[in-house]
């Protein structure tokens, strides 16, 4: 691992050695330089970032809560891999609730200024093939839409799917990459939002999220 550095060095103070590692490690994962399925040995992970292996520890423990890192008995920790039934699993809670949120923002008057200009970002970095950071303003974009919904749990939940999301898009977009359609899409929603069409927006939403599952499970299956 040390001789295939996964990690840039930053000479940024961090708010703390586990919101550091743990940044580090999530952004391994969403890049894929630390692959679906690869272990995460504590000490290899501590040598390559430059600390202790307890905020490591912690961090790995952190990011299993988040979806990104599961612990397997007697073998420690890994990177998620993504399978039909993870796809499946948050993906379908997405379709039920963040159409929900959506509508309810969007009946409450909410700006979506925010969203607009995360999804111009997002038309950049996909221009620039930055598959990482595409993701990151895409689960941002969505974020946006439902932030102002008025419903804590409502939002609570769609946060913990958050990271599994991200992973699942990363993994969606290397089998089928989509996302000059989904970008489309995003902007079909958005204008719906800002013109008060809180049902348009909500059905639009709904059609987005289904139609990227439906490729991606389809991806999946020409794999098998």
């Amino acid at each position: 691992m040390a001789d295939d550095p996964v990690f840039a060095r930053s000479f940024e103070l961090p708010k703390s050695r586990i919101d550091h590692v743990l940044e580090q490690i999530r952004s391994g994962i969403l890049t894929q330089r630390l692959a679906p399925g690869r272990p995460l040995v504590e000490a290899e992970l501590a040598r390559e970032l430059g600390v202790s292996k307890t905020p490591v520890r912690e961090a790995l423990k952190m990011l299993s809560l988040s979806g990104l890192v599961t612990f397997t008995p007697y073998k420690g920790a890994s990177v998620r891999t993504v399978d039909e039934h993870l796809a499946r699993s948050v993906y379908e809670v997405r379709i039920l609730l963040e159409p929900e949120g959506l509508k309810r923002a969007v009946e409450a008057k909410s700006a979506f200024d925010r969203a607009a200009a995360v999804l111009g970002e997002a038309r950049e970095a996909g221009m620039a093939g930055d598959r990482a950071r595409l993701s990151l303003l895409n689960r941002t974009f969505h974020g946006l839409l439902y932030a102002d919904c008025g419903n804590p749990v409502l939002i609570d939940i769609l946060e913990n799917l958050r990271d599994r999301a991200a992973l699942i898009s990363i993994v969606g977009w290397e089998k089928s990459p989509t996302w000059e359609e989904e970008w489309r899409e995003h902007r079909k929603i958005l204008g719906a939002a800002l013109e008060g069409d809180a049902e348009r927006a909500a059905l639009l939403l709904r059609d987005h999220v289904q139609s990227f599952l439906d490729r991606t499970l389809a991806a999946m299956a020409a794999e098998e």
